[in-house]
Formats: C-alpha cells, structure tokens, sequence
C-alpha cells in the first residue's frame, strides 16, 4: 500500500483504529493504494460509529434513534448541527472501559477531521452514501422500538437493512470510482453495486446468527422463514431448534447465491485506478463464497459453535495468490475452486 498522504490529519490513527475494529476490512484497505486506501478508510469509520451505537443494547431505542439523527444531522452539510452536538450527546453512554468500537466512536471528531481533510470531489462522493446508511439506521430502530433489538419481519425488509448497512457502502466505492471509467463501464458497476453488497451482508447475517441474538438482540432470519420452520424469532438460540434454524441458514445461503453472478460482473468491471485494485474487493468476495461453501456444509455449527467461517489457512492461501497476481478474467475459475472445496495455494 502506498504511504498515506502526510497532509490528512489523524489519518496514521484512523488505519490502525480499522486494525482493531474490523481484521477483515482491514484486510480489503491493506490490499489499496492511496488515495483510494484513505477514503475507504475514513469512510468505513464514519459508518462503524453509526453501526456502534446502533447495536448497542445498553441504550434505550429511543435514545439510540435520536443519537444516530444527531449524527447525521452532523454530517450534513445543509444542517446546523455540529459534530461537537453528537459527541455531546453520545458522551455519558461512552463505556469507561472501551472496546475497540467505542474507542473509535469516542474519537469521531478526529474521524471527521481527517474526511474534511480529503478533495470536495472525493467528500461528495462519500456523503450521501455516509448520510443514507446512519439515516436508514436510525429509521430501523425507530421501527423496532417495541422490540429493542431488530426482529425482520420480512425477505423485503431484510434487503432493505441489507441495503443501508451494505448496498449504501457498495454506492460510496461506485461513486469514487466513476470518475475513472467510461460510460458504459459506470452503467455496469451501478447496475451491479448494490448484488456485490448484498451478497457480502446476507453471508455476514447467515454466518452471525448466533452472536446477532446473543451480544445485540437482533434476529436478521426473516420472520416468514422461521415460522415455516417452527420457529419463534425469540428462540433462534435455543439448543431444540438448532436442526430447524440450520435449515433456515441453509435458505438464506441459498439466497444470498442468487447475487453472486451480479457481484462478480461488478468486480470484472471494477477500474484499477485512482488507487482500487481488483484484490481489495475480490478476496471479501471470495471468502463469502467460501463461507457459504462452509455454511452449505455445516449450517447446523452457525449455532453449535458460532464458527462456520473459512480458515485462516484459506484466507492467508488467496491474499497469497492476489499478491502473486490475478485478473479480471480468472475470478470465475477461482469462484468455481473455492465454491467446491477450501482454497490452497
């Protein structure tokens, strides 16, 4: 990766801080080069402090909802509101002993900072993505209040999460990018933006069902799904209903598949230039498919063990082989590869 530009503040903070929060994106900003490791940097924090507080259980819906508005009020640049605002008001449910999230959500000013440090062009391309994701956040647990945690009432509604925490994400790349490619490349990668994010979040929702109930009271299998498999959403977790909710996960995946030719033609389209390099999507691309090879396989360890991801022996094996080179035009033999059996290299 190139070194980062000296002249964004709190930029040297903002990586590490990506580090400690998330060691798979980390992964995916590791494998850019500047100025676009930067941008997807920043832009990933200012959407974990929305995530952070969005998912933290300690605080009342209500106050959760107003937090996540404050937020995006402060991002917007049509609005008064002041960052200053929100980190008044998120100060008191600031844990004393921080975990890394909320260590990242205590220093959202130094976030900010190092994003108003970046080109007009490139903040512009940013915000709306930013903006929409806290905004469709705020309105989900607005919409959940009674319940605390989510509880998706249906397959249209779980896109729609899908789409503010993921699609919104897959927006903000597209928007940087374009600038760098034809019309009829830009046409193809916005027809294909939001498949290539939703294949991602679906596999993270179908691999995390047991950790979603248990550390954030959110329940993402849709309420439909389980009540045709006898199942309450209140007893996802429970020991008795793991064949059933495996059958459940083993849907989703199903599911989740159907946006893999989408995601794929969205990566063989996606420019090498202003920094992107086609391993920083590709490989979270690849160890989805991966993980639904393993979810396919073993559905019922999603709540035996929470672990039904790929190796690290396989992560390590494709970051090996993007380093050694790959093209567009070889992803579908490796999707084929990974698909049917772990990847060695």
């Amino acid at each position: 990766m190139a070194e980062h530009a000296s002249d964004v503040p709190d930029l040297d903070w903002c990586f590490d801080a990506v580090e400690d929060v998330s060691r798979t994106f980390a992964i995916t900003v590791s494998m850019l080069d500047e100025p676009m490791a930067s941008r997807i940097c920043v832009g990933y924090l200012l959407c974990r402090v929305a995530d952070t507080v969005e998912d933290d259980g300690r605080i009342p819906p209500e106050e959760r909802a107003a937090l996540l508005r404050t937020y995006a009020d402060a991002l917007d640049t049509e609005n008064e509101t002041d960052l200053d605002e929100f980190m008044d008001a998120v100060s008191p449910w600031i844990p004393a002993d921080r975990t890394d999230d909320w260590r990242v959500v205590a220093n959202a000013d130094r976030v900010v900072a190092a994003f108003d440090a970046f080109p007009d062009a490139d903040r512009e391309a940013m915000r709306p993505s930013v903006y929409e994701l806290v905004d469709g956040m705020a309105a989900f647990v607005e919409r959940h209040a009674d319940t605390g945690g989510l509880r998706i009432a249906s397959v249209d509604e779980l896109e729609e999460y899908c789409w503010y925490a993921a699609g919104t994400v897959g927006d903000l790349v597209t928007n940087l990018l374009v600038p760098h490619v034809d019309d009829t490349r830009e046409r193809v990668l916005r027809e294909n933006a939001e498949e290539f994010a939703l294949l991602l979040q679906l596999v993270n929702i179908a691999k995390d069902v047991r950790d979603d109930y248990r550390e954030e009271d959110n329940v993402y299998l849709p309420a439909p799904w389980l009540r045709d498999a006898g199942v309450p959403q209140d007893a996802v977790n429970a020991p008795e209903n793991r064949e059933a909710v495996a059958g459940v996960v083993s849907r989703l995946v199903s599911h989740a598949r159907e946006y893999a030719d989408g995601a794929q033609t969205y990566l063989e389209h996606l420019p090498q230039a202003y920094g992107n390099t086609l391993a920083a999507w590709a490989i979270p691309f690849l160890l989805a498919v991966g993980t639904m090879r393993e979810l396919r396989d073993r559905p019922g360890d999603v709540l035996a063990t929470g672990d039904a991801k790929v190796d690290r022996t396989e992560v390590y094996a494709l970051i090996q082989r993007f380093d050694d080179g790959v093209d567009h035009d070889e992803l579908a033999a490796l999707r084929r590869e990974i698909a049917a059996e772990p990847y060695r290299y």
